[in-house]
């Protein structure tokens, strides 16, 4: 009788503890099926303007607390459908990431509504020393003539989008290339700009910060501008200590002059003149 006390409250335990592994189990695996959702992912680095293949997306268990807008939950809802940004491996597909249906890829389907493509020709100097990358913004400035037919440069549009150097629409590279020609994203009246601006000079891009969204107004640089030396000037004048304060001049006194009393001088008498007396024979002159 002793001896079967302990093992029955053994028993006791053994079961109450498989009971409960039972259900922190059925528990777990209850919360795991509400708390993921099949979403579509990249199955590998996908560039901008990819055309998607059943090989390039696969569909995982996503965490439905890191909610998403307007998911895919099946392969064949985004097959042929055309990737307007770049998407990383393991990254979900999403609505915003993908061309209108029926794009058929390449630059087109990554313009905005009402844009358009121009490409730019350019050297590495033009080109921003090749730093004038995809998704990068840029001004752009013409050297011409103006009406006195004296050179000016002048920034004519600002904040340009680069959709691409050469024929590379990736916006995953950050290190410089020079190409000979850079694609821009500009509105139509833009386009029309740029293509009287490059036919009647040069034209170079001004990389420009992503943050920047301000204008600004310039008149243009000219010639003279560079020669006249007023900046220098102004400079100059500006760091120049300041000059002691002037003081007020008081007014001379005038001494009066002297006033001089004519004095009566007295002219000596003239002396008396010798006179010989010579006595020649019977003759008596005075000399």
């Amino acid at each position: 009788m002793k001896n079967t006390r302990p093992l029955l409250v053994i028993l006791v335990s053994v079961i109450v503890g498989a009971i409960a592994v039972a259900i922190a189990a059925r528990w777990v695996a209850m919360q795991a099926s509400v708390a993921t959702a099949q979403v579509v992912v990249a199955a590998r680095d996908l560039e901008v303007g990819t055309r998607l293949r059943p090989d390039m997306v696969q569909v995982v268990d996503w965490p439905a607390g890191a909610a998403l807008k307007e998911p895919f939950d099946t392969v064949a809802k985004v097959q042929d459908r055309v990737l307007n940004t770049q998407v990383l491996r393991g990254e979900p597909i999403v609505a915003t990431k993908l061309a209108n249906p029926g794009e058929k890829g390449g630059l087109s389907a990554v313009l905005e509504q009402g844009t358009r493509a121009i490409t730019v020709k350019v050297n590495e100097i033009v080109g921003v020393g090749g730093f004038a990358l995809p998704g990068n913004y840029v001004d752009v400035m013409v050297n011409t003539p103006d009406d006195a037919n004296r050179p000016v440069s002048k920034i004519v549009l600002e904040r340009i989008l680069v959709l691409a150097v050469a024929q590379d629409v990736s916006t995953g590279d950050s290190k410089p290339r020079v190409v000979n020609a850079v694609t821009l994203q500009v509105t139509p009246q833009q386009a029309e700009q740029i293509d009287l601006a490059r036919s009647i000079g040069s034209l170079s891009l001004v990389l420009r910060s992503q943050l920047d969204k301000g204008s600004s107004a310039t008149a243009g640089a000219r010639k003279s501008d560079l020669l006249n030396g007023k900046s220098v000037v102004t400079a100059v004048v500006a760091n120049a200590a300041p000059a002691a304060p002037a003081v007020a001049a008081r007014p001379a006194v005038v001494a009066p002059r002297p006033v001089r009393k004519a004095v009566a001088v007295e002219t000596p008498p003239k002396p008396a003149e010798d006179k010989l007396e010579v006595i020649r024979g019977l003759k008596k002159s005075v000399e």
